[in-house]
């Protein structure tokens, strides 16, 4: 037996519960092979903390491994069948994830144990026998109530999700009896997640008076006939035998042969090199940075460059609150040292263009951040100002350093906090957003909201605004929450923004992502805010009478709908509608989903509508106008700004995966663009007195990608010498053009581009699928390079995982190696068209970020861009210079691309004038 000069103390991690954990807190990812790696990811990072951690402690662990389950059955199947036969398989994209995470286990030199025919926590309960024979501490970390059973003196449960130690006094007071008759607390009462029956009728309450009565199962058992309860008594004699078997199936074997003996899992020092090329495998280049990657690495003692090149732990209540002129500048003279900082704003209203200041936090390094207040209290006589930093003067001191070009100010979805600043007369530049980085790294992989990334890095949950705020009728708005709470909280905002750009902005080289994001998204946030603070004027009266309209419409509607049902119901509900015509009126082919609901989605009332179901055209027309009245007509009344009188839309940078920007409150991109209702909402927004509104519109710019990104010589002469394309198309396709064929020609160019199927465009045609996959394969046949351009799309997407614009632009799709066909599919589908959408939304923007220089440069200053929809932009523009405004901007959309990318057919640029949207569109 080896002997050791400190005390010898055993940590034991329940691997198989840290891979569940993993597995569903995260969003899907995938690794550099384009394999499902969400769970490796996520066990990797709990791993890494737990490492850091635990080595910090005083009582820190001289043997350590982590335990696996190596198979779903164990012997426990052969005493009883049924146990945990109601368990689903594994989800899909887990299953081959489990060696992966045994790899990242065994790359951070940590044994890794598993034993066929034992489940981990048995395996558990045999090391911890062994350890306490031999003197050892041992933790076990885990919240298995199974494991439970095994707490004893110099043993205990650590609980990683509450980050607390589990002792006997806390079995006792969860369950009511100690832990060494837990198992038969267990026995008694059953355990429907591992199917153990125990005996009808006892619940835990039960168990635990049971028990601390009589003293344990044996002398219950023999004790039944004297059981006062009839029901009870009758139970536990008829289930006797249920009782016993249940007791042997929780029981933990503690005297089986140790996998490995326990003086191997003595604890080493990390040897980075296996770390670094398992993450580099894996294609984890955040992780990989953090470990120092590209580096050699020591072999002697990789525990300290681990910790060295790793996130410290976050400790809210080490934040300094910043009261005083003093303080600031000792925080001013680090930001200037240091050359960058994070920076967030806290104001009192969701709404940047009408939010006033409250406080700024601000973070130089890891782990060193401070809140420094100036709008918090004293709004009514009641409400009394805590002891804080006057607003002049906070704003007298940073204006200097956020607009300081030596200093690089890091923020996420720093545009927000642009528009709140630029209102003290603050321009924050030069910049990064953590956002934009992992939006330009990660799109489609996850999402890119600052508590999504803590986690997903840091494997640390940020403390939330609804725990400082509240919600419903009792939340407050953050100039009232008291500063040691916003200090903990805002604070924590600007400590983890401080992070992530440490962990992204390194991969942007590595990830080939530097273009995307230095010309294209990182140039945009300002522009983007001066758009959003311009807004634009609705006029109230005309949507009043559009709203008046609208109600009575649908208030017709829904007694034509009354009728043909011949019943009244609630036609907004989805259960009342599916029953009414499935159930009620008998129309076939109604779908029921696994909550025994029938579909009324989209794609089944318009299945209804195309067999000549009038009440399913009756519903889809209430459903539009209905939407309509909610979202525009009634809704832009009420977001009219007082300050300025206008509207003003919140635009997203990061809301498509494309890269196409998007919009809320209002929602701009889904006003119906060929449709009557949709002009009419559209000239509800109007231009103030002496300008019009200039509407920009690129002309078919995703068909005139696709002919530059497939070569299609076809396509490229017909837009070179002007020719009308979807009357080309008809032409090729059916051989003559009139109206319908044109019309035809028209869908089948879009739908190709989004990669339908037959079965797709037969619905869109209202044909059947035999000739729908004719058209296709005509249409390829006419169009080859479109054909070649769709095959070397999909065979780069199934290789890679992504797929990528000219400009660098690279949209992830995990499903495109899922199981599942369906999604796999949708997949495929939008491979194909990311590409050209995507580089659509990059020219585009390309040309919002030239626009304001260009503008200026020919001496139209007071044109303002105001809106952004799809492939237009809207300007309002002074009546006096609409003639020269014009050539300008249509140069600028037209030569957005250069020098990066040279098209190889023109881009043209429809351009309209008018008093409204609608009149210029």
């Amino acid at each position: 037996m080896t002997e050791y000069s400190e005390k010898p103390h055993l940590i034991l991690i329940d691997g198989s519960g840290y891979i569940f954990r993993a597995y569903h807190r995260l969003p899907p990812l995938t690794n550099k092979a384009g394999l499902p790696a969400g769970a490796v990811y996520g066990f990797t990072t709990m791993l890494w903390k737990l490492v850091e951690n635990i080595r910090k402690q005083d009582d820190a662990p001289t043997h350590f491994a982590v335990i696996f389950d190596s198979s779903r059955k164990s012997f426990r199947q052969d005493l009883y069948p049924a146990y945990k036969a109601h368990r689903p398989p594994p989800p899909e994209d887990l299953v081959p994830q489990f060696p992966l995470i045994r790899e990242a286990t065994r790359a951070f030199s940590v044994p890794s144990i598993e034993q066929e025919g034992l489940e981990a926590d048995d395996i558990i309960a045999c090391y911890s026998r062994v350890a306490l024979e031999r003197g050892f501490q041992v933790t076990v970390y885990s919240s298995d109530k199974d494991l439970m059973q095994l707490i004893q003196p110099r043993l205990n449960l650590f609980d990683p999700v509450n980050n607390c130690l589990i002792g006997s006094e806390q079995v006792v007071k969860k369950f009511g009896v100690v832990p060494e008759k837990l198992g038969d607390l267990l026995a008694l009462m059953g355990d429907t997640a591992d199917n153990i029956p125990g005996v009808p009728g006892v619940g835990p309450k039960t168990a635990s008076r049971l028990i601390n009565e009589y003293g344990n199962l044996s002398e219950i058992l023999e004790s039944a006939p004297e059981i006062k309860q009839p029901k009870l008594r009758q139970n536990l004699i008829e289930y006797k035998e249920t009782a016993i078997l249940s007791r042997e199936l929780v029981a933990l074997v503690d005297d089986k042969p140790l996998p490995e003996p326990l003086d191997n899992l003595v604890v080493k020092g990390v040897d980075m090199t296996p770390l670094r090329d398992f993450l580099s495998e894996q294609g984890f280049s955040s992780l990989l940075a953090r470990a120092g990657g590209g580096q050699s690495a020591p072999v002697a003692d990789g525990s300290k460059e681990m910790a060295a090149s790793s996130s410290q732990s976050f400790d809210p209540d080490a934040y300094e609150t910043v009261i005083d002129e003093k303080a600031l500048d000792r925080w001013i003279a680090d930001i200037y040292q240091k050359g960058q900082v994070a920076v967030d704003t806290e104001t009192d209203n969701l709404d940047a263009t009408q939010a006033q200041l409250v406080g700024v936090s601000l973070s130089t390094e890891a782990g060193k951040a401070c809140y420094i207040p100036c709008g918090h209290g004293g709004h009514d006589l009641l409400d009394q100002k805590p002891d804080q930093m006057d607003l002049l003067l906070l704003v007298k001191k940073l204006k200097p350093v956020l607009e300081d070009p030596s200093i690089l100010k890091i923020g996420q979805n720093i545009k927000y906090d642009m528009i709140v600043l630029s209102r003290y007369g603050i321009s924050v530049q030069p910049f990064d957003d953590t956002m934009l980085l992992s939006y330009d790294l990660d799109a489609g992989r996850h999402g890119h909201g600052m508590d999504e990334l803590s986690l997903l890095y840091f494997d640390h949950q940020p403390i939330s605004f609804k725990s400082v705020c509240g919600t419903g009728k009792s939340a407050i708005t953050f100039n009232h929450v008291p500063i040691p709470a916003a200090t903990r909280y805002a604070a924590e905002d600007a400590d983890i923004t401080f992070r992530l750009w440490a962990l992204l902005k390194p991969r942007l080289s590595s990830d080939g992502a530097t273009r995307i994001y230095e010309e294209v998204d990182r140039p945009l946030p300002p522009v983007i805010a001066r758009m959003e603070q311009a807004g634009i004027t609705v006029d109230s009266v005309a949507l009043h009478h559009l709203s008046s309209r609208f109600a009575h419409d649908i208030s017709r509607l829904e007694e034509e709908i009354y009728v043909l049902a011949g019943c009244r119901f609630l036609i907004s509900s989805p259960k009342q509608l599916g029953e009414v015509l499935f159930g009620t009126m008998g129309l076939a082919g109604g779908k029921k989903s696994k909550s025994g609901q029938y579909s009324t989605n989209v794609t089944e009332l318009e299945r209804l509508a195309a067999e000549g179901e009038a009440i399913a055209s009756k519903i889809l027309e209430w459903r539009q106008l209905s939407k309509l009245k909610s979202t525009y007509s009634d809704a832009l009344i009420g977001k009219v700004n007082p300050e300025t009188g206008r509207v003003h839309t919140s635009f997203s940078l990061v809301g498509a995966q494309t890269g196409r920007l998007s919009s809320t409150d209002p929602n701009l991109q889904n006003i119906p663009i060929r449709t009557e209702i949709g002009r009419e909402i559209r000239n509800a927004f109007i231009a103030k007195k002496g300008h019009l509104l200039l509407s920009a519109d690129y002309s078919q710019i995703e068909l005139r990608l696709a002919a530059h990104v497939a070569d299609e010589k076809a396509l490229l002469q017909a837009f070179r010498e002007k020719e009308d394309i979807h009357a080309l198309t008809a032409k090729q396709l059916f051989g003559h053009v009139d109206r319908e064929s044109r019309a035809r020609a028209k869908t089948i160019n879009f739908a190709i581009l989004y990669g339908i199927s037959a079965w797709g465009l037969a619905a869109r045609l209202e044909i059947d699928r035999f000739s729908a996959q004719e058209m296709i394969d005509r249409y390829f046949e006419r169009f080859p390079a479109i054909r070649h351009y769709i095959d070397r799309t999909l065979d780069f997407v199934r290789l890679h995982g992504y797929v990528e614009t000219p400009f660098g632009r690279k949209t992830h799709l995990p499903a495109i190696k899922s199981r599942k066909v369906t999604e796999r599919q949708a997949a495929e589908r939008q491979a194909i068209n990311a590409p050209i959408q995507g580089m659509s939304a990059d020219i585009i923007k390309r040309a919002m970020v030239r626009m304001e220089p260009a503008l200026a440069k020919a001496g139209l200053s007071s044109v303002k861009m105001l809106l952004q929809v799809h492939d237009e932009l809207i300007f309002e523009v002074p009546e006096e210079d609409i003639e020269k405004a014009k050539p300008v901007i249509r140069q600028v959309m037209m030569e957005a691309a250069l020098p990066i990318v040279q098209l190889s057919v023109d881009l043209e640029v429809e351009i309209g004038t008018g008093t409204s949207w609608g009149a210029a569109h």
